[in-house]
């Protein structure tokens, strides 16, 4: 036997006069508050600019996508975001050390800048390969009177 698979299941069937069931929901829903506050609420000057609300909503339900998403999942999001706790997360600075004098033998020495980060972790690697190896006394170039080219005696 063989099945036909659906082919494009991401597109709501259209139901009701080119209107899927959610956008008929929406429309009637946001048009039978709109009635509903029409009709109930004495005073005209209140009431038309709340049934006009109630209206504009349900339109924006079935038809405002922003960012190609629905207007109810930004609607949901907006509600747990206010809803939910959050968790904030702050840089740690590093502790730099400080040189307390105390030994006579030290030498002052500047930190090498290394940069983080970059466009290519390739780069990176090859950038911090020869700095390590410039670094390294065992692998530094001498000089044929014995001087390292890095300026010490080893």
């Amino acid at each position: 036997m063989q099945f036909q698979t659906p082919q494009f299941i991401e597109v709501e069937d259209k139901i009701f006069a080119r209107l899927t069931f959610k956008q008929a929901i929406y429309i009637g829903g946001g048009g039978g508050m709109a009635f509903t506050a029409f009709y109930f609420i004495p005073f005209k000057i209140i009431s038309i600019p709340i049934a006009l609300a109630f209206a504009i909503f349900g339109l924006m339900l079935a038809f405002y996508r922003p960012n190609n998403r629905s207007f109810v999942f930004m609607l949901q999001s907006a509600f747990y975001y206010f809803t939910n706790s959050r968790l904030y997360i702050w840089k740690k600075k590093e502790n730099i050390p400080v040189h307390t004098g105390l030994e006579e033998g030290a030498r002052k020495t500047t930190p090498l800048y290394i940069p983080k980060l970059s466009d290519s972790k390739l780069k990176d690697l090859t950038w911090s390969l020869d700095i390590k190896e410039s670094l390294n006394p065992v692998t530094r170039d001498k000089k044929p009177d014995g001087r390292v080219l890095g300026g010490e005696r080893i």
